[in-house]
């Protein structure tokens, strides 16, 4: 079954307009950071916040091991007094008796910084000598052998280190027997102790308020000499001409820096690619702008000189089409401006049906072809899934593919406008192809076609040579690939004419059949 296809045969109401450049609206730039931070501070900052934190937390832990320090020391004097006073504890006819002289209990109670108690008690807990207000030490406290215990209680308001011991009185009983055991107990405060642990730490943290400031200079010394580099490669950048894009080396920064003198040297070699771009644009611009204007200002001034009215008439003919040529030029360049900056204009791609789109474009070029004499068709074949492409850029591809097929198809010829879906693998793919009846491009000019200003040798049509440059340029953008063969429904051997194909990246969703108008223009 042969494809279903319409010639266009009459006027159309869609007017042919000149094409009008959008304007091009610029994002709103992202929000910027009021605050500039700095690498030298940041890395200060994480290196200074730690020791700050961990400080505090020093101090604590020396304090703890101070005081544990303190303890030592006193903790044997009291287990020395507690074995002294263990050994005057005995039991004669039945009572606890301590045979403590009174010279004893004033060396016991002899300090002039902390105050000391002792107690001895006996079996049935009755105070034998001492202090009555030492509390006794709880039923599960400790073993109730010889050893010398120690815990720490609160008397009179005050906390107090206490070490007491179990003295058996009948030690020569048989084991099975219960003991008779008496308690001795000394007791003192803690104020030795504390002023010990606070000598200690004043001895360790003092020095540190010495030692910080020698760090935190070493610190900052250090990392500004670590971050030198960056200096001295920013003041090799800035030495650097205007117009210097060469690539840094970056055999003189430090290995942590190369992948970023990596990266502003991959940027420098794009940028200097774009202005070669731009600067070659320019030239060529200029060089093609030279020859419609000057034309247009010959032909201005030989309708001056002019007398006859058929003349100025015709002078003022060849104007309107050097003006017109201009005009074409200037809309061509533009285009071929914004395809190549598509890119960097910041806009998405969106879904979209070629198929309807296709088809729009080709009515707005209907009259075009009644001008040329030339029957243009529009054909869908199969099912052509929809694509991720921009509509104006494709529009102004395919309008350019239409206008350059039109312009090289001598008058009589046809030219052929087709959609259609293939299917590969998984997925669906849509392409695009424009089909004319001219002379063909030759295998060994296809390559070139595509670059900006070249004509063919020996081509008649008028053109600026910048048609299909914006089809390339567009096509890229769309991930498309283009590809140039004969026309392989043409036997003409003068005229092979030419088929241009772009086959669309395949997409895995498909897209659900539509009514489409798929009716002859």
């Amino acid at each position: 079954m042969k494809p279903f296809k319409r010639r266009a045969a009459g006027p159309d109401p869609l007017a042919v307009t000149e094409p009008v450049d959008d304007l091009y609206v610029p994002p709103r730039p992202e929000p910027e950071e009021s605050i500039q931070h700095s690498l030298f501070g940041e890395i200060l900052d994480w290196m200074l916040a730690p020791l700050l934190l961990l400080w505090p937390m020093s101090i604590a832990i020396t304090y703890l091991v101070a005081k544990s320090i303190a303890n030592q020391p006193f903790d044997h004097a009291l287990e020395d007094s507690v074995t002294v006073l263990a050994q005057q504890v005995k039991e004669v006819d039945g009572r606890v008796v301590a045979r403590l002289p009174g010279t004893a209990r004033d060396i016991l109670r002899a300090d002039d910084v902390d105050s000391v108690y002792f107690q001895i008690s006996g079996p049935r807990g009755e105070i034998v000598d001492g202090d009555r207000d030492l509390p006794p030490p709880n039923a599960d406290d400790a073993e109730r052998s010889g050893r010398v215990h120690f815990r720490t209680e609160t008397l009179h308001g005050a906390p107090v280190r206490i070490a007491y011991a179990w003295v058996n009185l009948q030690p020569l009983l048989d084991a099975t027997q219960e003991p008779r055991l008496a308690l001795v107990q000394v007791a003192e405060t803690l104020d030795k102790r504390a002023q010990l642990a606070n000598e200690i730490i004043k001895g360790v943290i003092l020095p540190q308020f010495i030692i910080l400031p020698v760090i935190l200079a070493l610190v900052w010394f250090a990392l500004s000499r670590g971050l030198s580099p960056l200096a001295q490669l920013q003041e090799r950048i800035r030495a650097r001409p205007p117009d210097d894009l060469s690539p840094i080396d970056s055999r003189q920064v430090p290995e942590e820096i190369s992948p970023l003198v990596g990266s502003l040297n991959d940027m420098l070699a794009r940028l200097a690619h774009t202005i070669a771009v731009q600067k070659r644009f320019i030239a060529d611009a200029a060089h093609q702008m030279k020859t419609p204007l000057a034309g247009m200002r010959m032909q201005s001034e030989l309708a001056l000189r002019q007398v006859d009215p058929n003349e100025i008439h015709r002078s003022l003919e060849q104007l309107a089409k050097s003006s017109e040529s201009a005009t074409r030029l200037v809309n061509q360049l533009l285009a071929l401006a914004r395809a190549e900056n598509q890119p960097h204009a910041g806009q998405t791609l969106e879904p979209l049906d070629l198929a309807a789109l296709a088809r729009d474009v080709v009515q707005d070029w209907v009259q075009a072809s009644f001008a040329h004499e030339i029957d243009l068709g529009y054909e869908v074949i199969g099912d052509p899934p929809e694509i991720d492409g921009s509509a104006m850029m494709l529009r102004e591809l395919l309008s350019n593919l239409i206008d350059n097929a039109l312009r090289y198809t001598p008058p009589g010829g046809s030219v052929t406008v087709r959609v259609r879906g293939t299917n590969i693998g998984n997925g669906n793919q849509a392409l695009l192809e424009v089909e004319d009846t001219g002379p063909g491009i030759a295998p060994s000019e296809r390559h070139r076609v595509f670059e900006r200003f070249y004509r063919i040798l020996g081509s008649s049509a008028s053109g600026s040579g910048l048609g299909l440059a914006i089809v390339r340029e567009i096509a890229q953008q769309h991930g498309a690939d283009i590809e140039i063969f004969n026309n392989p429904r043409s036997t003409h051997k003068k005229f092979p004419g030419s088929l241009f194909r772009l086959t669309f990246p395949p997409t895995v969703t498909l897209v659900p059949d539509a009514d489409r108008d798929r009716s002859f223009l």
